[in-house]
């Protein structure tokens, strides 16, 4: 018998990847939508501030789910998709769930994607800077 043993994050650690993109927005006065998912796409943590957008709730945990789907950061889908034909393009763009933008980035354990953390409620580059900050204040055992 086959069987693959697939390294997946904790909750403790999507809890604090969800407080450190929350704090990182609050700072930078952004109201958002945080989701944080294990390595299988299924929600382990969902925090959001009080007034952040109703539709940032779906596009965060789809951000998350984009990416353990397919591996890298939401934000290289458009470079890859540049260098793709209009039919992938179309393809992928009109998939449910597929986000192709910044604001997903992938959760690695010794080069391992364990993980992913979605943000959305500011702009894209804001989105994305509040997710670095989460995965820096997690590697640093903050």
């Amino acid at each position: 018998m086959d069987i693959e043993m697939i390294a997946s994050l904790g909750l403790a650690s999507a809890e604090q990847l969800a407080d450190g993109a929350l704090a990182a927005a609050r700072e930078a006065g952004v109201k958002i939508c945080v989701a944080v998912v294990d390595r299988a796409g299924y929600p382990l943590v969902f925090k959001r501030h009080p007034g952040a957008p109703f539709h940032s709730i779906d596009i965060a945990l789809d951000k998350a789910y984009t990416v353990v789907s397919f591996g890298p950061a939401t934000a290289k889908w458009d470079a890859r998709l540049a260098k793709g034909s209009d039919m992938l393009r179309h393809g992928l763009m009109q998939r449910d769930r597929f986000i192709g933008f910044g604001g997903g980035l992938p959760v690695k354990h010794d080069g391992v994607l364990v993980g992913a953390i979605g943000v959305s409620g500011g702009s894209e580059a804001q989105d994305v800077a509040f997710a670095e900050a989460a995965l820096a204040g997690l590697a640093a055992g903050a």
